[in-house]
C-alpha cells in the first residue's frame, strides 16, 4: 500500500515573487540571492500557469543543473499540482539534450545514443597518452613531460578538451589557437582530441560525453528543421533554474529551443559560480540581454564599438531571504558588499519572525582538534537542546583527508555520520564490466563476439 501523497498548500509569496508568478510573455530575468525562494517561485509559476491559466503541463520545460535538483523540482511540482505527469517536466540540460539526440537517432534509424561517464573518458585518455609514450612520441613541452603519466595530468587534459568542445572549439580550431598563442600543449591536445573522437566512435558508436551531447543536440536541431519546429511547438513555456551555471553550449541550445517560445524565465544568482569548473560563464546573468534580447523584442545597436540595448530584458529581483535570520544575513551581506558588479540583488531583508541566528568563528591547530570541537557542539545540541541528528549538517570544502579525519572524529564520539552517494555506481568501468559478466551468466545466449 502506498502512502498518500501529501497535499502541498500554496506558499505565501511576497510581491516580488508574485510578479514572477504572474509574468505572462517574453523573456524575464530573475535575480535571486541565497535563500530568496527561487525554487518555490519557480514551482508556483508553473502551478499558476497550469491550474489558473489552464496551460497544458506538457508545454512547460524546467531546466536545471543536477539530477537531485531536477528530482526535487519534479516532486514539488507533482505534489503542488496533485496530478500524475506522463513526461518529466523538470530535467537537467544533459537529460534534455539526450532526449533530443535519441529522438533524432530513432527518426534516422541510427544507434540510440549513450552517455560516456567521466570514468570511461579518463580510461580512454590515459590509454591514448600511454600509447603515444609507448610509440616513442614525446611531443609535449619539456615542462610537462614528467607529468604526462600522472592521473592529475589526465584530469587536466580532459578538462581542457571538454571546455573546448563546450565553446565549439574542435581539433582544427584548437590547433590553430595553439599555433597563434605559442601553446604547444594546445596543439598536442588538439591531436589527442581528434584521436579521442576516432577511438570512441569505433569502440562505442553513438556514445557521447557530456560536452559533446549538448553540441550534438544543437546540431540535430539545426540539421533537422522538422525536429526543431516540433520541439518549439511543444516547449512554449521554458524556465531555467540556476541560470548562472550555464556554459556557452547550453546557452546556444536554449536559444534554439526558445526561439519562438511564449515565455522564457531565467532565474539565477550572479554571485554564485558553482559550476565554473565545468565551463560556466561568470557573466551569464549579465549576458542575458545579449543572447535573448531579440526574443524580448529589444533592439540591439552598436555604437562606438560597444553593444547597447534600447529595451533591456525585463528584470525582477527577489529581496526577501526566507532561510537566514537577521544575524546570519548581516554577516553574509558584509561579505557580499565587497563583491564587484551590480549590487541590487544583494540588498536582502530577512523574512518576518525569523530567529536571528548566530555566527561563531573558531581556529584550531589540527583537523583532529577541529573534529573534537564539532563533535562536542553536535552532541550538546542533541542532548541538551533536543535537536535531531537528521537536522544537523557539517559542510566541508572538499572531500579530502581533512574530511576523512572529521568523519572519523565524529564517529568516535558516537555522532552518526551519513554521506550522500556521489554519482551512480554503474558509472565505474570496473562495475560495468562486472555487470556485463553477470548478464552473460544470466543470459548466455545474449553474449556477442564483442562481449566475449
Amino acid at each position: 500500500m502506498r502512502s498518500p501523497v501529501p497535499v502541498a498548500p500554496p506558499p505565501v509569496l511576497d510581491a516580488d515573487q508574485l510578479q514572477v508568478v504572474q509574468h505572462d510573455r517574453g523573456v524575464l530575468r530573475v535575480l535571486a540571492g541565497p535563500g530568496t525562494g527561487k525554487t518555490t517561485t519557480l514551482v508556483e509559476a508553473v502551478a499558476h500557469r497550469v491550474l489558473e491559466r489552464e496551460i497544458p503541463v506538457g508545454q512547460h520545460l524546467l531546466l536545471t543543473f543536477s539530477r537531485p535538483a531536477a528530482g526535487q523540482l519534479r516532486d514539488r511540482l507533482t505534489a503542488r499540482l496533485q496530478r500524475t505527469i506522463s513526461e518529466p517536466v523538470a530535467r537537467t540540460f544533459h537529460s534534455y539534450a539526450y532526449g533530443l539526440v535519441r529522438r533524432a537517432a530513432v527518426l534516422a534509424g541510427d544507434v540510440p545514443p549513450r552517455l560516456l561517464s567521466g570514468s570511461e573518458q579518463d580510461v580512454t585518455l590515459r590509454e591514448l597518452l600511454a600509447g603515444r609514450l609507448a610509440d616513442g612520441t614525446d611531443e609535449w613541452p619539456v615542462a610537462l613531460s614528467a607529468a604526462v603519466q600522472t592521473q592529475a595530468f589526465a584530469d587536466e587534459l580532459r578538462d581542457l578538451l571538454m571546455r573546448a568542445i563546450e565553446r565549439d572549439v574542435w581539433p582544427d580550431r584548437l590547433a590553430e589557437l595553439g599555433q597563434q598563442h605559442g601553446r604547444r600543449d594546445w596543439v598536442v591536445a588538439a591531436d589527442i582530441l581528434q584521436e579521442y573522437f576516432d577511438v570512441t566512435s569505433l569502440q562505442a558508436p553513438g556514445a557521447f560525453d557530456a560536452a559533446e551531447l549538448i553540441q550534438r543536440a544543437s546540431w540535430e536541431l539545426q540539421q533537422n528543421p522538422e525536429l526543431l519546429q516540433a520541439e518549439r511547438a511543444k516547449r512554449r513555456r521554458i524556465f531555467v533554474d540556476e541560470y548562472q551555471d550555464t556554459d556557452p553550449a547550453q546557452v546556444e541550445l536554449l536559444k534554439l529551443v526558445a526561439g519562438s517560445a511564449d515565455e522564457l524565465v531565467l532565474i539565477g544568482d550572479p554571485d554564485q559560480a558553482i559550476y565554473a569548473f565545468r565551463g560556466a560563464e561568470q557573466s551569464a546573468m549579465a549576458d542575458i540581454d545579449l543572447h535573448f534580447g531579440s526574443l524580448a523584442g529589444t533592439v540591439r545597436t552598436e555604437r562606438r564599438g560597444q553593444l547597447e540595448f534600447s529595451a533591456p530584458v525585463e528584470t525582477v529581483t527577489l529581496p526577501t531571504c526566507w532561510r537566514s535570520g537577521p544575524a546570519l544575513l548581516d554577516a553574509s551581506r558584509r561579505v557580499s558588499s565587497r563583491l564587484a558588479g551590480s549590487s541590487r540583488h544583494r540588498k536582502l531583508r530577512p523574512a518576518p519572525d525569523r530567529p536571528p541566528g548566530r555566527v561563531t568563528a573558531a581556529v584550531f591547530g589540527s583537523a583532529s582538534h577541529e573534529a573534537a570541537y564539532l563533535a562536542s557542539l553536535l552532541r550538546r545540541a542533541h542532548a541538551e537542546d533536543g535537536v535531531p541528528w537528521s537536522q544537523m549538517a557539517v559542510l566541508v570544502r572538499s572531500a579530502g583527508p581533512a574530511a576523512d579525519t572529521l568523519r572519523r572524529g565524529l564517529a568516535a564520539a558516537d555522532v552518526p555520520v551519513g554521506q550522500p552517494v556521489q554519482g551512480a555506481l554503474t558509472d565505474d568501468p570496473v562495475v560495468a564490466h562486472l555487470l556485463d559478466l553477470l548478464l552473460c551468466v544470466a543470459d548466455p545466449k545474449s553474449v556477442t563476439a564483442d562481449d566475449a
